[in-house]
């Protein structure tokens, strides 16, 4: 097979044999891919850039079987997202669900939608709440785009439209991981929202997170945490894997060393 160009986002990269290192790569033109790079593990190796959370542009070949890295070149790097470790779970937690996402087929605009997200990620990071916030609307994005969307609309049970009451502090939905929101308390359900907390939630679909006039984030730190751990049962339940990430994140807000 004859040399190519791609161009994408690296993901995870791990050792492969005693000097190389393999390499996940996430791009418009191929979905996920994965590919060896040759002696990356030398400090000196023209190809030693290759690492996590870096846009990368590769030349690559190989007849058959696991392609290989012939020259990179970094495009852009997240590095400054690892120097805190709430940002870096954050970071993590989304690369993570882009790996599961694409795992079988490309999804359309997800290289676009996590590169925005991190860019945002980098911009807040001195700030847990947003971090935290932008964390879980990425999620909800990514989840949407890879069709695993959280079902925010109407009740899973009976249909009625899921119009949160605001003011009516004794509503509750509960969430059923196998299916979605039903309205009231119901048995088996992993977590209950008052009317508040799932009109946040509903809000997340949109590009921005939601704002107060003053331009301040809307809800609480506890109110961020409660749906992350929404998003967390969603992907426990509907994906391959769970997120460790996404609980290292919210153990670190919780309990901050």
């Amino acid at each position: 097979m004859a040399d190519r160009r791609l161009e994408g986002l690296a993901l995870k990269v791990g050792p492969l044999g005693e000097n190389d290192r393999l390499l996940s790569l996430l791009s418009d033109a191929e979905g996920l891919t994965r590919f060896a790079v040759p002696g990356a593990r030398r400090p000196k190796s023209s190809l030693a850039a290759a690492a996590p959370l870096t846009l990368l542009e590769l030349q690559v070949g190989g007849r058959s079987g696991l392609g290989r890295v012939r020259q990179l070149r970094v495009l852009r790097s997240f590095s400054r997202l690892g120097k805190r470790l709430e940002t870096l779970s954050a970071a993590q937690a989304l690369c993570d669900l882009c790996l599961q996402l694409a795992a079988d087929d490309p999804v359309h605009g997800l290289l676009s939608t996590v590169l925005l997200h991190l860019e945002r990620l980098e911009e807040h990071a001195d700030d847990a709440d947003l971090v935290l916030a932008g964390t879980v609307q990425a999620s909800i994005h990514l989840l949407t785009l890879g069709g695993y969307g959280l079902p925010m609309q109407s009740c899973c049970l009976s249909g009625a439209p899921l119009d949160a009451p605001l003011g009516q502090w004794d509503w509750r939905c509960s969430l059923l991981p196998e299916d979605g929101f039903a309205i009231d308390s119901q048995p088996g359900s992993a977590i209950e929202l008052n009317p508040s907390e799932l009109a946040l939630l509903q809000r997340l679909v949109r590009a921005d997170l939601p704002r107060r006039q003053d331009g301040e984030l809307m809800g609480p730190q506890r109110v961020w945490l409660r749906l992350l751990r929404v998003v967390e049962l969603w992907v426990r339940t509907h994906l391959a894997h769970r997120s460790r990430a996404l609980a290292m994140l919210r153990e670190t807000l919780i309990n901050p060393a």
